[in-house]
């Protein structure tokens, strides 16, 4: 390419991770000619390791069935998901057999995965599928009032389009800072730090360590194997939280193993190995209002970062691919989205990113509601709305103006409960 020329496509996609990758396949599979801005030439480390039961499916119409995603080893299977205590107590979750029958129909195996195989494999397939891949930065949007004309790159190169696609990620959400759109927060400011393990055996579920201090916010340390022989291991706490130890002389890795070592089970992983950094990376949950313009959508957590204690983060940015893909297919003909198309998609996305993140926040993170009920029933209360929400949201695809109001006041029903339970909760306990 020269600098300074302008390259012509039918969509612009800009970043190459999960939700950039998956919105170019669709956008190839429609028969649109699509460019995948992305400056990073190689895979990142991403979290994101265990999926809920949703996202089999948004992989398998990438190409990707499950069946071939674990016999090539990218991935083990998840059938559940296992509280333990410090104090050696377990509470194993699974998905109802009522969620494998009408009306949700959903598969009730999900996956764990090698995040950086399962990248790999998703670069293949968009190289395969013809999308030109630019390994650059998207630095400047030029644009006329609302509508975007082109990106400019930090190297000088200049794609215009029709359609643009951001999928820029948290920490970049290119277009939502753009056009300066409001945001919705949910919680501090956290942390994750983690690191990788020889498995001790092999399991078929995603495990979560915790120790609930009563009126305390909750932290907590996820085990997922995503190999046989490879076990995932980290924790979250938040941004206060590491500071402190930061400040205390201790390094992250100090951090990390002093919270393992609260863990029997954990403690031994951290005595056969001793000697690495982790990896390290902060997040604030938050969803932006108004995510499509009349020639653009913001896709993945660029769009809306979803906690990852809920699981539902990969499958987030792969319905929001799916999505926004099919909408730009569908109106290519038009040079802008109809209003209530645009409507629709911005209000599913703010929904589902307040109902899991306003849920997990008030059920779990915070003390209230927990305190009363109990770690596992506030657990069991969460993890039944959100498989039941993901379900049916799964098996009735919401999509028009209609049956996405329909499905968001069923959302706002389910937040309102919720937050009046936390508020009744908070009053008992200073009585």
């Amino acid at each position: 390419m020269n600098p300074g020329a302008v390259q012509h496509y039918d969509v612009t996609v800009i970043g190459g991770g999960l939700a950039g990758m998956a919105a170019s396949l669709h956008l190839a599979k429609a028969g649109l000619r699509a460019v995948c801005i992305e400056p990073e030439t190689r895979v990142r480390e991403p979290v994101g390791e265990s999926l809920d039961w949703a996202s089999p499916s948004l992989l398998g119409a990438l190409g990707l069935p499950m069946q071939d995603l674990v016999a090539s080893g990218i991935a083990t299977w998840k059938r559940g998901v296992t509280l333990r205590s410090s104090e050696g107590t377990a509470r194993k979750y699974l998905p109802g057999p009522w969620l494998g029958r009408a009306p949700f129909h959903v598969e009730l195996r999900t996956l764990h995965v090698d995040r950086v195989r399962l990248d790999r494999e998703l670069q293949d397939l968009v190289l395969r599928s013809g999308v030109t891949v630019v390994h650059d930065k998207a630095a400047t949007v030029e644009r006329s009032g609302m509508c975007i004309a082109s990106i400019l790159t930090a190297s000088g190169e200049r794609f215009a389009s029709p359609w643009f696609v951001d999928a820029s990620g948290p920490f970049t959400s290119l277009l939502a800072r753009e056009f300066s759109l409001p945001a919705v927060e949910y919680g501090p400011k956290k942390v994750a730090l983690w690191d990788y393990f020889a498995a001790p055996e092999a399991r078929e579920e995603t495990t979560i360590h915790i120790d609930a201090a009563r009126g305390a916010y909750l932290d907590w340390i996820w085990e997922i194997p995503i190999a046989p022989d490879t076990l995932s291991v980290g924790y979250v706490t938040t941004g206060d939280a590491i500071k402190k130890g930061r400040d205390r002389g201790f390094a992250v890795e100090d951090i990390l193993r002093q919270q393992l070592a609260r863990f029997p089970r954990l403690a031994s992983l951290v005595q056969k190995d001793a000697g690495s950094v982790p990896r390290v990376t902060s997040f604030s949950c938050r969803t932006y209002r108004g995510v499509t313009g009349p020639n653009w959508i913001i896709v993945g957590e660029a769009a809306s970062m979803v906690d990852p204690i809920t699981s539902n983060g990969v499958t987030a940015a792969l319905r929001h691919a799916e999505e926004a893909s099919a909408l730009i297919a569908k109106f290519r003909e038009r040079s802008e989205l109809p209003p209530g198309a645009r409507a629709a998609y911005s209000r599913r996305v703010l929904q589902m990113g307040e109902f899991f993140n306003s849920g997990i926040e008030r059920l779990v993170y915070d003390w209230p509601v927990r305190d009363r009920l109990g770690l596992e029933a506030a657990a069991t209360v969460y993890t039944t709305a959100a498989w039941s929400m993901n379900g049916l949201y799964s098996r009735l695809r919401p999509r028009g103006v209609l049956s996405t109001a329909a499905f968001g006041a069923l959302l706002d029903m389910m937040r309102a409960i919720v937050r009046i339970w936390h508020q009744w909760c908070r009053f008992l306990s200073r009585r």
